[in-house]
């Protein structure tokens, strides 16, 4: 069958989702991929980095107990760890997707697609003939994003690892050196010192995790110097060249050379739609494509890192799902307001994003910084107040010696939570009850009113708010 109502490009976990939602609205839905079905997230990122990090952050915490401090080793075990990891990429590969895909109703179709008209998609295959696929109702783009190299000299030409090579790294490089100090680059500074690596980073700005509230970043890095790292910040490679005896060696402004056996890239990421698309896609909040006039085409949707809205993969499965059960609904002849979620399916895309960053110490946040509140509502508007983690009983249970740091940023005009900030061990389990109050829009003087179990970590919204309490205008 080489038509159907719904054709997605990309079998990540976002492509997934949107056909999965398609299907279960009731419409026939293939997916077109060229690598493995399961995308980056399965692979190269989500899964394996974070089972790579658990190893190292199961032991730091058995190290904070006494009793089990005692007897916990020396370091995590490198070759236990990389199986461990190997596992949760399901050694590289995707029977079980594929036999997900199988059972949920949706086909799949191996090869490249690109985009060859309206409602056409044309896969190209190894070996065989382009096959051309037509959809009755839309083409979804769910295609994802990719690395990007910076132009630094010498550097495209050494053979750097991006996330992918370093991720499934088969044996454990004595030096490492990591350029970038965004997520990427913090996790992987974090992994490769659990195992034994000697960690250079290069941070071309002044702090780590630029886009959190400073505290973090410096939390962050303060933490990595303990554990043995080398952050350079405010530094960058001039040229970086791999010789033959196979070392990499970065040259700095300052004319310092540092060798490592590896370099890490870890500079961001960028949209990659398929051929044939947009270079920059661009969609309405209900996820589908705008010409050039800012006008919806009506048979092309984005979902995902292609859309660029935020690269992050449980924000793209959120607008998957909310896409998939769009098109269902404008299928069936009912108006997209009839769809499940409404029109405005990708709302919280804009100010309620949450991410955690699985350093040690974790940072998890959501919403607005202080600064970018501040920023769009004024220094009048907005009211930042801080606690320090180690002071909640929970948090002093958790660990000897628990150190950390919250944040809680509010809207004083309408007395609602506008972003909320968390660094400390395992503190990724606070942001959901974050993110609901944003999303939300609780008042405080209702959060006030949910109480938290003691003696847990998640006592720190108790004292968050006592501290906002000082402010009677918003409790009351």
């Amino acid at each position: 069958m080489n038509t159907y109502d719904v054709i997605v490009i990309g079998a990540g976990p976002v492509g997934e989702n949107a056909a999965d939602r398609a299907v279960q609205g009731g419409l026939s839905a293939v997916i077109v991929e060229a690598e493995l079905v399961g995308g980056e997230c399965s692979y190269w990122a989500c899964m394996p980095t974070k089972a790579l990090l658990r190893p190292g952050h199961a032991l730091a915490a058995a190290r904070a107990v006494p009793g089990a401090r005692e007897v916990t080793a020396e370091r995590i075990d490198a070759a236990a760890s990389l199986a461990y990891r190997d596992s949760f990429a399901s050694h590289w590969k995707d029977d079980g997707q594929v036999s997900w895909l199988s059972g949920a109703g949706i086909d799949l179709v191996r090869g490249r697609g690109r985009l060859a008209g309206e409602r056409t998609v044309e896969v190209v295959r190894d070996g065989e003939d382009p096959l051309v696929l037509t959809a009755r109702h839309a083409v979804v783009l769910a295609t994802g994003s990719r690395p990007t190299i910076p132009p630094v000299p010498g550097l495209a030409e050494a053979s750097p690892w991006t996330n992918r090579e370093a991720i499934s790294a088969e044996s454990v490089p004595e030096r490492v050196l990591i350029i970038g100090g965004g997520v990427v680059g913090s996790e992987f500074a974090t992994a490769f010192t659990d195992l034994g690596s000697r960690v250079t980073m290069l941070v071309r700005g002044e702090r780590l995790l630029e886009r959190n509230e400073p505290f973090a970043g410096e939390a962050v890095a303060a933490s990595l110097r303990e554990m043995g790292a080398d952050v350079r910040l405010g530094t960058s490679a001039e040229r970086v060249e791999r010789g033959q005896d196979g070392v990499v060696r970065a040259t700095l402004g300052s004319g310092e050379v540092i060798e490592a056996d590896e370099v890490v890239v870890a500079t961001g990421r960028r949209p990659a739609p398929p051929e044939g698309a947009p270079e920059r896609v661009q969609v309405d909040e209900a996820m589908r494509v705008l010409d050039d006039d800012g006008a919806p085409l009506g048979w092309l949707w984005a979902v995902g890192d292609v859309n660029g809205r935020a690269l992050l993969t449980h924000q793209g499965k959120y607008q998957a799902r909310a896409a998939g059960d769009a098109i269902a609904a404008i299928a069936s002849g009912r108006a997209l307001d009839d769809a499940p979620w409404g029109a405005h399916v990708a709302t919280a895309d804009h100010d309620a994003v949450p991410q955690v960053t699985f350093t040690r110490p974790e940072v998890a946040s959501v919403g607005l910084s202080a600064a970018q509140a501040t920023e769009r509502f004024g220094e009048q508007r907005v009211k930042a107040v801080d606690y320090n983690l180690g002071w909640v009983a929970g948090a002093a249970v958790f660990a000897q010696g628990y150190t950390g740091q919250a944040r809680l940023v509010v809207d004083t005009e309408r007395s609602v939570v506008l972003g909320a900030t968390f660094v400390g061990a395992d503190v990724g389990e606070l942001v959901q009850a974050a993110t609901m109050a944003v999303v939300g829009e609780i008042p405080v003087h209702r959060l006030w009113h949910a109480v938290p179990a003691y003696p847990t970590i998640s006592e720190i919204w108790l004292r968050l708010l006592e501290e906002l309490g000082r402010d009677s205008a918003l409790t009351r």
